[in-house]
């Protein structure tokens, strides 16, 4: 189907009631996932979409779509997919895919690369931090212009975890609903088994304390996008794949960060999320972000071909090599006396 295909159907549908006389309730979701570069992004959002394509290497921010019918006949509801390519280097397209408009409605998906340890804080914090931030200055809108749709955004984002919870003051729920997956599982489970309990621990702590799912499985994204039931089991065995649906895990249950007291002691830390990042860290050197970031001209990726676009912008460039050699010959012949 076409987007004017989709813009049809929805119009149709909001028109013509249901069989028993009660109007089709529509449901369109919106998911942007993002993560580290060639951490597996497209081969979850084509699996949840049940497409056999070939994964190709996400340039900036794509889109896609899947429609869905809940039950037999009845109308397709609509999920709509972005993903944010190069890793941490394009955080400022972030802004593109979520808006005041969609936000009720929209979910992040934050994709990690478990085979690159060394990358997993500094890209899971990099990105979390830039969409909170252009969340919140939606939401700071809002308040303004519809208060009652921010007030609504916060409180279900609070409900995630039971009032009664003993974690409820201790954690900062993301603004806006949050899965973390963790990826290429076959090669973090060859690592060393401490290893693996350190980072299961870690993601568990930081999924826990933003009010986020974790999960190495696509059936919570099919309830982002589509609204089908979540699985109610739960799996924190960091011998095996862990699954724990958010509000489902606990501080107690977590335990304290892998590392000595005396070396608890020495940290200096103001929060607890700085505290299991210091632990962590101590054990993954991060990279820098200079090695993080994706320095590789889109311009020359021959999956974007087209023929009259290259001529021309090879055009230009000689005008341009053109242009400062000119311009360079005119400044070496001026007198400045």
């Amino acid at each position: 189907d076409t987007l004017w295909d989709l813009a049809i159907a929805e119009v149709e549908k909001r028109e013509n009631p249901d069989n028993d006389g009660t109007r089709v309730e529509v449901w369109e979701k919106s998911i942007l996932f993002m993560g580290n570069k060639n951490g597996g992004k497209t081969t979850i959002i084509l699996r949840c979409l049940e497409r056999e394509e070939t994964p190709k290497p996400t340039l900036a921010l794509e889109y896609t779509f899947g429609r869905r019918a809940r039950r037999h006949n009845a109308p397709k509801d609509v999920a709509h997919f972005w993903e944010l390519g190069g890793g941490t280097s394009l955080l400022e397209l972030i802004r593109i895919p979520i808006s005041s408009n969609n936000i009720k409605s929209f979910a992040v998906v934050l994709v990690l690369d478990l085979s690159k340890p060394n990358e997993l804080w500094t890209t899971m914090d990099q990105l979390l931090q830039a969409t909170r931030s252009h969340v919140n200055k939606i939401l700071a809108k809002l308040e303004k212009t519809t208060p009652e749709v921010a007030a609504e955004i916060k409180e279900r984002m609070r409900n995630n975890l039971p009032r009664d919870h003993p974690d409820y003051e201790l954690v900062e729920p993301f603004p806006i609903p949050l899965v973390i997956i963790g990826s290429k599982y076959d090669i973090f489970q060859e690592f060393d088994s401490e290893m693996r309990k350190i980072i299961s621990k870690t993601l568990r702590f930081v999924s826990h304390y933003y009010g986020a799912s974790l999960v190495v499985s696509r059936v919570l994204i099919n309830h982002l996008a589509f609204g089908y039931d979540k699985s109610k089991s739960v799996s924190v065995d960091h011998s095996k794949p862990l699954f724990i649906p958010a509000g489902r895990d606990s501080l107690s249950q977590i335990g304290p960060p892998p590392a000595s007291d005396s070396d608890i002691g020495k940290m200096r830390a103001s929060t607890p999320l700085q505290l299991w990042r210091k632990v962590f860290e101590k054990t993954f050197p991060p990279k820098s972000s200079s090695d993080l970031q994706d320095t590789k001209d889109p311009a020359q990726d021959l999956q974007y071909a087209e023929y009259e676009v290259d001529v021309m912008r090879a055009q230009k460039n000689q005008e341009l090599e053109q242009y400062k050699r000119n311009a360079s010959n005119s400044w070496k012949e001026m007198d400045f006396d």
